[in-house]
């Protein structure tokens, strides 16, 4: 788990001053790890902290604190003694108000650090920590200590390109966007073929030609062709073994799927590499409305994790 920080200034910019609530630390069996976090408003909330007695604590008190004037706090709860929650375990939590001034403060990062307590210098480990992941160009993982907390702030390690925003386009793009270290990227032909309420972070590209779109897509990005015409789903295809990809699939059924063998192969590629592209995409066996179609996506996706390498076209694919 990471600091969302697109994600934490969106809902600054949309909602005004947010509590943020993250889970500093554990001990024994608890519903969440630390690092996991929710945002709180006066009306709302996102995200979970694992819900039950403690996140509702949680809410109440994060409403009362943004209400206040206590810019952060650090709380710890035995989540059997004081909330009658079976897990047995305990939790610390810190809860920050967060607006435009400070996000601005903080500016660009890959490490969210700051004191939420106390008037103690940063501990020596913390900045031993911090120069050993730089040194090493790793990720430091979550620290508490000291009164002081540090957190890896969230990069997105992996490029999904959706084109098409029809009924299953949609369905994919809002199972996924609130998926951790994704990039989406939504392509479709025009600019009224998207809702106007697009989740943050989704990157929108209209476009006559999606197939043009592909030349700015990184080699090792996921696509997934969805559009409304078998024509442009045929010419991305097209394109993708042409320029190389890290994983493609395809919406179709195995008779579209065989045609589309066939006019690929005419095109000049070979059997192994339009082996590359899956179809049918997802887990047929969980139904074809365009909820269940982006479950089995979203599953397989997250199930078989990045490609390991991008998928680049042969001789015969570009000649």
């Amino acid at each position: 788990m990471s600091f969302e920080l697109q994600e934490l200034k969106g809902a600054v910019a949309l909602r005004g001053p947010v509590i943020r609530v993250v889970v500093a630390e554990v001990r024994g069996s608890t519903p969440r790890e630390p690092g996991a976090s929710m945002l709180v408003w006066s009306n709302g909330q996102s995200g979970t902290i694992g819900g039950g007695a403690l996140e509702l604590a949680a809410v109440h008190a994060a409403r009362a604190q943004l209400s206040g004037s206590t810019p952060a706090r650090v709380t710890r709860h035995p989540l059997g003694p004081s909330l009658g929650q079976c897990c047995g375990g305990a939790v610390t939590l810190v809860s920050e108000i967060w607006d435009s001034e400070r996000l601005e403060a903080l500016g660009q990062t890959h490490v969210a650090v700051r004191r939420v307590s106390g008037e103690a210098e940063q501990p020596f480990g913390l900045r031993a920590a911090l120069r050993d992941a730089r040194s090493a160009g790793t990720a430091l993982s979550l620290t508490f200590a000291s009164g002081w907390i540090a957190e890896p702030v969230t990069q997105a390690t992996r490029a999904i390109w959706i084109h098409g925003a029809g009924h299953v386009g949609r369905a994919l793009v809002a199972v996924l966007a609130p998926v951790p270290d994704i990039d989406i990227i939504w392509t479709d032909t025009g600019p009224e073929r998207f809702p106007n309420d697009a989740p943050q972070g989704v990157t929108v590209l209209p476009a006559a030609d999606p197939v043009a779109l592909l030349d700015h897509a990184p080699e090792t990005a996921e696509h997934f062709v969805l559009t409304y015409s078998h024509d442009l789903d045929l010419r991305l295809c097209d394109g993708l073994l042409r320029r190389g990809f890290g994983r493609a699939g395809l919406i179709g059924s195995a008779t579209k799927w065989a045609r589309f063998r066939s006019r690929l192969a005419a095109l000049g590629h070979s059997p192994d590499a339009i082996d590359r592209i899956t179809c049918p995409i997802g887990y047929p066996a969980l139904g074809k409305a365009p909820q269940q179609i982006a479950i089995g996506v979203a599953r397989q996706l997250l199930a078989d994790g990045p490609p390991r390498a991008a998928m680049k076209p042969t001789r015969q694919e570009t000649a």
